[in-house]
């Protein structure tokens, strides 16, 4: 299964909120971005203080460490780690202490030249405590820093010396501050509430704290928000768009809205463009592998007229780092966490809609699953291209030799999983889930083309 990125939340409070606990229901509405740990920062005009653990969001936080957090500006963070180790020590917010004051920072992406940059760093004297980009970034702002007299135009100089993908928000003493990587290969947006600002990494975060979407910062583009209120630094924007597909796909959030597009039309979109190109004749039910699969899954059965229903149950009480210590539990592990509805497909001709196949185990295990509960044939559909290249930009796909596609042909894979018959997305029809996307999408683990030239 290809695991979520990271997801950033901040606000500028003009109202007199509860800055951290917006945040926390920020996060909250992003927890599907990363599990692995969590934080918040807020500025009380005077210090940033900060909050971060180990865990989900609602583990690590509760009301006294919330009540410890007041301030008029705040920032959040989940993570699943892209770079860097897992550990407390690499969780985000980062906040770090300088000559021209403190500096917090959230970062969703994933640089290119990050070794690059900590070698030339250490050089001049630089100590890094984690193993994390966004250090790298912070290091390179106070290091710009020190040759402007605003901190909004060291994070300008910046983008143009780091290369890869990120959306951040920054925290200064007096400002919150915004940005997307020139090609806008992740997502981030803006919203009002009340009088104050919000910034999220979809949409669906800003709904769950009640605040106006207002649009989609645009590649390049650096927000300011402070007293005298918000402006936008367009400095580095003019390159094409390259928001990465997969946000599509399976990260964001199915009710989330990136760059003017639904994600939940974008997946039904995906379904209907695969019941056009490989349809099942006489099949008796769509389903959906929980959770992105289901949107894609409604799109095919819309197309194909055969009646869309539930055929698996997901159990999300599973623990997110389940322990397998033998071959017998790993094998199984997949029904530990997904049931058939026996009766659901017990005697039909079943189309299965996932979103990808990386390396087959859980596809073939779910065919099995099918067949035992007595599906007479099971169809498999995936929502995306097979996957032949890694990618370099904050997505945790495998390395070639341990990607299927890379090694078998579709129909290799279809008899390795064992399903009736098997299609992927056509690579061709990419763009037409999307169709009024302003740019082109970051697709280089499906056609070894990315929007920066990158070292295997």
């Amino acid at each position: 299964m290809i695991k979520e990125e990271c997801g950033v939340f901040g606000i500028f409070d003009n109202d007199g909120f509860d800055c951290a606990r917006l945040t926390y229901s920020g996060l909250f509405a992003l927890q599907h971005r990363g599990q692995e740990s969590c934080g918040i920062a807020v500025n009380n005009n005077r210090e940033i203080k900060l909050y971060k653990n180990i865990g989900l969001v609602n583990e690590v936080f509760h009301s006294e460490q919330l009540d410890k957090l007041p301030g008029n500006m705040a920032i959040g963070h989940v993570r699943y780690s892209t770079t860097g180790e897992t550990g407390v020590i690499n969780a985000q917010p980062l906040v770090t202490h300088y000559i021209k004051g403190h500096l917090a920072m959230a970062h969703n992406g994933n640089l290119i030249n990050t070794e690059e940059l900590k070698l030339a760093l250490m050089k001049k004297g630089a100590i890094f405590q984690t193993t994390s980009d966004t250090e790298v970034m912070l290091h390179v702002i106070a290091h710009e820093r020190m040759k402007t007299g605003r901190v909004e135009t060291a994070l300008a100089q910046m983008m143009k010396i780091v290369k890869g993908s990120y959306s951040l928000i920054m925290m200064s003493p007096q400002k919150l501050i915004a940005c997307r990587d020139p090609k806008g290969m992740r997502p981030l947006c803006l919203g009002k509430l009340n009088n104050s600002y919000v910034i999220a990494s979809e949409s669906c975060a800003l709904d769950t704290v009640r605040a106006e979407f207002v649009r989609d910062i645009e590649p390049g583009e650096i927000i300011v928000i402070d007293k005298d209120g918000l402006r936008s630094i367009k400095d580095n924007c003019g390159e094409k768009s390259h928001v990465c597909v997969f946000e599509y796909i399976y990260f964001a959030r199915s009710d989330s809205i990136i760059d003017g597009m639904s994600v939940y039309e974008a997946r039904k979109n995906c379904g209907r463009i695969l019941a056009e190109t490989n349809p099942v004749v006489n099949a008796d039910l769509v389903m959906g592998v929980p959770d992105s699969g289901i949107d894609a899954a409604i799109g095919y059965a819309e197309a194909s007229g055969i009646p869309y229903g539930k055929g698996l149950v997901v159990n999300r009480y599973v623990g997110r780092t389940f322990i397998q210590p033998t071959q017998a539990q790993r094998a199984t592990a997949v029904r530990l966490k997904i049931n058939v509805l026996k009766d659901s497909v017990k005697g039909k001709k079943v189309v299965m809609v996932d979103d990808s196949i990386v390396r087959g185990t859980t596809s073939s295990k779910l065919v099995d699953m099918l067949r035992e509960a007595g599906a007479t044939e099971v169809h498999m559909r995936i929502s995306s291209p097979p996957f032949i290249w890694p990618c370099f930009f904050g997505t945790d796909i495998p390395s070639r030799d341990q990607l299927l596609a890379c090694k078998h042909s579709v129909e290799e894979i279809r008899q390795m999983i064992g399903a009736d018959s098997l299609a992927f997305l056509p690579p061709e029809r990419l763009r037409d889930i999307v169709p009024n996307i302003d740019g082109e999408f970051c697709q280089g683990c499906f056609s070894g083309k990315y929007p920066y030239e990158v070292e295997f």
